[in-house]
């Protein structure tokens, strides 16, 4: 366990994760659902490439099975993309 691999730690970097979801109107479902986590600040969307991805930024260090789980109750999956490079 890494407290990188498993958070998401504020920054200006965020976190990219892949999902499922191909339709515009289901990658706003999700952006309206991870709003309803606390610590989220902004997730952009990415529906230019597939698989669909999303960026996530946060105010406050959040666990990534939180975001999955969030995405998960919407009927969607969430994968985490490689850490950032330093």
């Amino acid at each position: 366990m890494s407290a990188l691999k498993d958070n998401i730690i504020p920054g200006n970097h965020g976190q990219i994760f892949g999902t499922n979801a191909i339709e515009e109107v289901d990658l706003i479902e999700i952006k309206a659902s991870l709003f309803k986590l606390d610590g989220i600040k902004d997730v952009l969307l990415n529906a230019e490439i597939f698989p669909r991805e999303f960026t996530v930024h946060t105010s406050k260090m959040v666990l990534i099975n939180d975001i999955e789980n969030k995405v998960k109750s919407v009927g969607f999956h969430a994968i985490p993309k490689d850490l950032f490079e330093l």
